[in-house]
């Protein structure tokens, strides 16, 4: 099977990342950490450019195109730190009118969890909650997925309290309460695995990002005379990043292929351990300018925290992929 990316697939990427830089450059990434509600105009562009339709048939409005090239754009949202429900916006396009065009936006949330956390509250239209559909494991089956349900909401129905967040970019509410009435037929256990590679390939983006800038720092930096680039301590924490990075890469970009449930566990599992790791050590890398509130490797470190915990955390990834391992 041959994962090398096509020169659509290609031309997707770059486009995409050219968009976005054009769209989100470091200015309104800055004023988003102010005001982090999702810039309308911005969503409506992004509508514009098949950005959440993209994977929706043609006959319908849509790209038309699969899942891989969803990673692909998801990848690029994560290296600019996109703020917004990008993940629901991308599933719900073809359930919730308006979301595919940018006029609406949506968010989804997983109703197992405690607390039950809602992205972007104020921001959102609409509210899609998750129940059911998670991944089990045992020695004599391996892994399965049981059956859930989905049940829509407007937001002003929708009783919730204000819960803080790691990530300033990221608005968080605690839902206290979503009337069940109106279900939505969809595939749960589909949803979620989804959404887990989507959000997998936001911590990709990030984790490619944060190997950017500690090495374009190394290059820069001057310590006794010489770039610390050239500091062999410097030189492995950045070749330990890179890997991180290209291993995540692989798992993430077969995952969007195979669509298996090993697989995207799999993929969650590296493609977080690579977010955080890289952040971390980006930090390192930029020494005591790093911590400032001024410099962006912090924003990645909290991004991928909060990315981390969801759709699948590492404790739940390592138990499942360990029963596989034993089935």
């Amino acid at each position: 099977m041959d994962f090398q990316l096509t020169d659509e697939q290609r031309a997707l990427k770059d486009g995409t990342r050219e968009l976005l830089a054009g769209r989100f450059g470091r200015d309104r990434l800055r004023a988003a950490v102010e005001d982090p509600g999702p810039d309308r105009a911005l969503w409506r562009e992004l509508g514009a450019a098949g950005f959440f339709a993209l994977r929706l048939p043609e006959k319908d409005g849509g790209v038309g195109l699969g899942l891989p090239e969803a990673v692909l754009v998801l990848e690029e949202a994560g290296r600019a730190l996109l703020p917004g429900p990008l993940v629901a916006c991308q599933l719900l396009a073809g359930v919730v009118d308006g979301v595919a065009t940018g006029e609406k936006t949506v968010g989804l949330c997983e109703g197992a969890r405690e607390p039950v956390l809602w992205e972007h509250p104020a921001g959102c239209d609409e509210l899609i909650l998750v129940e059911g559909g998670e991944v089990e494991g045992d020695e004599e089956e391996g892994a399965r997925e049981r059956t859930g349900g989905v049940y829509r909401s407007a937001s002003d129905r929708v009783s919730c309290a204000p819960f803080a967040s790691v990530d300033p970019l990221t608005p968080l509410a605690r839902v206290l309460d979503l009337p069940r009435t109106e279900p939505v037929a969809l595939d749960v256990p589909r949803l979620r695995r989804e959404a887990a590679l989507l959000t997998a390939a936001q911590q990709l983006g990030s984790a490619v990002r944060t190997v950017e800038m500690a090495a374009g720092h190394a290059r820069e930096r001057e310590q006794f005379g010489a770039p610390i680039g050239s500091f062999q301590a410097v030189k492995q924490l950045c070749a330990q990043m890179l890997v991180r990075a290209e291993m995540a890469r692989s798992a993430v970009y077969a995952a969007s292929i195979t669509e298996s449930v090993l697989d995207i566990t799999g993929a969650k599992l590296l493609a977080d351990e690579a977010a955080v790791r890289n952040a971390r050590d980006c930090l390192q890398v930029h020494g005591g300018m790093g911590f400032t509130w001024e410099a962006d490797v912090h924003l990645h470190l909290k991004r991928a925290w909060l990315r981390a915990e969801c759709w699948g955390a590492a404790g739940e990834a390592e138990e499942l992929l360990a029963a596989g391992l034993i089935a």
